[in-house]
Formats: structure tokens, sequence, C-alpha cells
């Protein structure tokens, strides 16, 4: 099949579209700490990126569900409200994906995020009108 066969064009957000690899991390030790729980090696945060919350809770704390929510509100503030860490795009990400709506492509968004999360991110690049689909988590 020719690339030019596709008609839309599906992209992660996290570590594809946008570096916020070290706004995460920062954020789980952060809601880790705040809760109690051990820490986690900076290794297995990253390993997590991409995997909607449930999921990356059970893979990193198995045995400590009833600690879940508290985490999951923790991490929240810390990635929306608290911390300082940029979360720029990539470089070449706009121009590329402006080029491939010009070329005809419909562009969609497959990410781990909340939909509250993949807005906010969205309103805050400018780009909540480029894409053509957004599927979240949640």
């Amino acid at each position: 099949m020719k690339s030019h066969d596709y008609k839309l064009l599906v992209f992660d957000w996290d570590g594809t579209l946008m570096d916020s690899e070290a706004r995460i991390v920062e954020s789980f030790e952060a809601a880790i700490g705040d809760v109690g729980l051990p820490p986690r090696p900076r290794s297995d945060l990253r390993g997590i990126i991409g995997l909607g919350m449930p999921e990356a809770l059970n893979h990193l704390f198995p045995d400590e569900a009833s600690a879940h929510a508290a985490l999951v509100e923790r991490y929240r503030h810390h990635f929306l409200v608290a911390s300082p860490t940029p979360t720029p795009l990539f470089e070449g990400v706009r121009p590329m994906l402006a080029a491939l709506e010009a070329a005809g492509y419909f562009l969609a968004v497959a990410t781990g995020k909340a939909r509250r999360g993949l807005d906010r991110v969205l309103g805050e690049t400018g780009m909540e009108g480029l894409f053509h689909f957004t599927r979240c988590a949640d």
C-alpha cells in the first residue's frame, strides 16, 4: 500500500507530539511521596507513559489498590497545578501537522490521557482545531 492511500493519521500525545516525560515523572514522584508509598525507579515511571491511569497504577502499585484514588488526585494536582516543568511540543511537530492537514489527511489523537487533560493541552498549544478526531482513556 502506498503512503498516499492513507486518509487518517493517528498520533499518540505524550512522548510523540509533546515532550511531557519530565513533568509526568516528576508529578508521579511527588504524588507517590504525598501518599506515602515507596518510591518507584524513574525507569518504571517512564515505562507507564501512554497507559491510562488505572493501568499505570496497577502496574506501579498492584498491591496498593486502596491508595489509587489518592494517587490520582495528587498526581492531577501536581501535573495540572503545581508542576513548573514545561511540556513543549517536540520541535517540528506544528509544521509537520499543518503540512499533513494541508495535504488532505485527517488527523487524530489516541491517548492514555483523560479528556480533561487532552482538551487542556490542545487549548494551551493552540491545536484544538487541528485534529478531526480524539480518543482518550476515559
